[in-house]
């Protein structure tokens, strides 16, 4: 399996730099993601509700805004506040680390497993029920 690409982006609201080292030994599921596509809108409750359920320290969950492809600087940032979400948001710097990552859509989530290999990419229509069978397979291993 492929190595993650690392990276090291400010969090929403505090601009404390996360880098995905900080999650070393440790499963993680990243999402990017935009405030005005649809399907971000639909996919983002659906990870809140995981990041309130999950009873594991075995699995980090990271959400990317990709400001790049935002209408304004900090609408991303905006519609975090306003839905009221919890799970850690990072910002992207343009696009830089959702190129990295070869994304073509939003949102794009990539599953990696304690070794920081990519284990699943899940496109714009994958199911969160793929998503989440997924997440159990890496977290058994």
């Amino acid at each position: 399996m492929p190595e993650a690409p690392s990276f090291t982006l400010p969090e929403m609201g505090t601009e404390k730099q996360i880098s995905l080292a900080d999650y070393t030994g440790k499963a993680v599921l990243i999402t990017f993601w935009v405030s005005w596509c649809p399907d971000s809108q639909r996919d983002l409750p659906a990870k809140e509700h995981l990041n309130r359920a999950m009873q594991t320290d075995d699995l980090a969950m990271i959400m990317i805004n990709v400001t790049g492809r935002e209408a304004a600087p900090d609408a991303g940032e905006k519609f975090y506040k306003e839905q009221g979400f919890t799970f850690l948001s990072l910002k992207d710097n343009g696009t830089n680390i959702y190129d990295l990552y070869q994304c073509m859509s939003v949102p794009t989530t990539y599953l990696l497993n304690a070794d920081h290999e990519i284990a699943a990419r899940f496109n714009d229509k994958a199911s969160f029920q793929e998503i989440l069978q997924a997440a159990g397979k890496v977290l058994s291993q």
